[in-house]
């Protein structure tokens, strides 16, 4: 017997990538048509911290923790059935990290001599991409904030446009 919830509801997505200390944050939005609520609860982890699973409590969180495992790597402990739900069995990686290549790492193709599929491995340029956002050779490093010499002094007109 499963534990039970007034919430019935569970929509789960993974909200953005952190650059820090955590590189994913999990969000659980609860709906409960019996108190007109809702809840939004966050969870933060990395590539190799497991979250517990919540199917036991909602049902439905099932599929959606497959994707999120397929398509991001998260792990989730005690999950009945945590398989690939989006791509092929034998995929490698989890395409919707950043830390995948644009290219992946095997390219399909039709071989009309052997006529069947064939998957062929793609030779990478660079093995692995990290994005610093503190670059020198940004115009506005650190999240798109202008940097203070860039701003007008109080004496300064503002370029006349025609």
């Amino acid at each position: 017997m499963g534990l039970s919830s007034p919430f019935g509801a569970v929509i789960l997505y993974v909200e953005k990538e952190v650059q820090d200390l955590v590189s994913i944050v999990i969000v659980y939005n609860l709906l409960s048509l019996r108190f007109n609520s809702r809840i939004r609860v966050k969870t933060y982890t990395d590539e190799l911290t497991p979250v517990e699973s919540t199917v036991s409590v909602y049902k439905a969180a099932n599929w959606y923790e497959r994707e999120i495992w397929d398509m991001f790597g998260v792990f989730f402990a005690n999950h009945p059935d945590l398989r690939r739900i989006l791509t092929d069995y034998g995929f490698e990686g989890h395409p919707f990290r950043k830390d995948f290549p644009l290219s992946g790492y095997v390219e399909l193709r039709y071989d009309d001599e052997v006529k069947r599929v064939v998957a062929e491995p793609v030779e990478l340029a660079q093995e692995f991409r990290k994005f610093d956002l503190n670059s020198p050779w940004e115009a506005f490093p650190a999240y798109r904030q202008p940097p203070e010499s860039l701003k007008l002094e109080a004496g300064d007109k503002k370029p006349e446009t025609k």
